[in-house]
């Protein structure tokens, strides 16, 4: 290759700031979900406000919102959020706080999850993931060697993640503690922790929701009911049978597009945790595939991302990326694993995909955050090239 040629390939290749496969990926996984909300959901809207589009005009407008909070976070440096570390966590627990103050969380079917703002239910929960993911970020650069080498340096964070576990029981939202303590211990062991110390970390969390869960009985028959949902199929087991159903009833093509039953008040919340047992049961195996391959990348990508931003020696970015790549891959295979009856039932939503405007805002914002670290990275590549290129050119001397 000749020195213009060359020349000319990095100049073409550094063209492309944004990561277009990835941008591409969730553009399609959110288009997706907006036309399986709408099938979904016309049933129930049309019964319960006398209007089919109800929720599908709601989920657009979060829609909205949320690709407007995404270019917000694609357009901010990642050194500010590297340097509010400390500003995040109280932040945190203040809207985890605020959501259990008697007559400013709303309450429904027990659990006080959401905050009242008009119209609008704000789930402080699923900002908090992304909180989390920066905090963890920056608690690993600051601290990574006390994090690897001493005591201290390991229980630090994990008291942080302790009182966060407590916040989201009191609500209770066993789902979302269940992620975030899984992303977390996920990005403590990617940041270097000694591996006896992350099982020991990994069979003390196993054993404190153990506990948790046999000292409830409301928590235990949600773990359990999974297990035979045969067995109750009209009380405990209904949700999940309905689901079964459906995705039985899918087959390899699916019964087509809008064709579904169960969803026809059969499937509670079918347009929302449950959105996954819809699109199997209208586009079969061959939707189901689909959706899994683009999760699968997605995820994939955001590991990409991490490992070109540690080679770069952007760390910070490379473990927020590994952090949104655990937090989506989690979330998204515990949805799918509820939809199929592989896990105990929880309130976790599909990611890009199923109704809910703070799961949708919050996933944009991961979205726009991520795009962001490939963009930083990309400059650091471009400037590394053209370091190279002068180099190679005389241009140094």
């Amino acid at each position: 290759m000749t020195q213009h040629n060359a020349t000319g390939f990095f100049s073409l290749r550094l063209q492309q700031p944004l990561d277009v496969s990835l941008f591409t990926t969730i553009a399609v996984l959110i288009g997706l979900g907006l036309v399986m909300v709408a099938s979904a959901s016309i049933g129930v809207a049309a019964d319960k406000f006398d209007d089919p589009l109800h929720f599908i005009v709601r989920q657009s407008v979060y829609v909205a919102l949320g690709v407007g909070l995404g270019y917000v976070m694609y357009q901010i440096p990642l050194r500010f959020w590297e340097t509010s570390g400390l500003i995040l966590l109280p932040i945190a627990f203040v809207l985890l706080l605020v959501v259990l103050i008697p007559g400013v969380g709303k309450t429904v079917n027990g659990a006080t999850r959401w905050i009242m703002i008009g119209p609008f239910g704000l789930q402080p929960s699923e900002f908090v993931k992304l909180l989390m993911v920066l905090y963890m970020a920056s608690y690993i650069v600051r601290h990574g060697e006390a994090l690897r080498s001493t005591l201290r340096g390991f229980l630090m964070p994990l008291g942080v993640i302790g009182l966060v576990t407590v916040l989201l029981l009191l609500e209770p939202d066993f789902g979302a503690a269940a992620v975030i303590g899984l992303v977390s211990m996920g990005m403590l062991f990617i940041g270097g922790v000694r591996f006896l110390q992350f099982v020991g970390l990994f069979a003390a969390g196993a054993a404190v929701f153990a506990v948790l869960a046999i000292t409830s009985p409301y928590r235990m028959q949600r773990l359990t009911s999974f297990l035979d949902p045969w067995g109750d199929p009209f009380n405990t087991g209904f949700q999940l049978t309905q689901s079964l159903i459906a995705i039985g009833s899918g087959s390899w093509s699916g019964v087509g597009l809008g064709s579904s039953v169960q969803k026809l008040s059969y499937l509670p919340e079918a347009h929302n945790d449950f959105m996954f047992a819809i699109l199997a049961e209208e586009l079969g195996l061959i939707g189901v595939f689909v959706v899994l391959l683009l999760f699968l990348y997605a995820v994939l990508r955001s590991f990409a991302i991490g490992a070109r931003a540690e080679r770069a020696g952007h760390y910070f970015g490379g473990y927020v990326a590994y952090g949104i790549g655990l937090w989506l891959g989690i979330q998204a295979f515990v949805n799918i694993g509820v939809n199929m009856g592989v896990l105990p039932t929880k309130g976790l939503t599909l990611p890009f995909m199923s109704a809910g405007g703070s799961s949708m805002l919050a996933m944009c914002a991961a979205a726009g955050l991520l795009l962001r670290v490939h963009r930083e990275i990309h400059a650091l590549e471009q400037k590394g090239v053209r370091k190279r290129i002068r180099k190679a050119t005389g241009g140094d001397k």
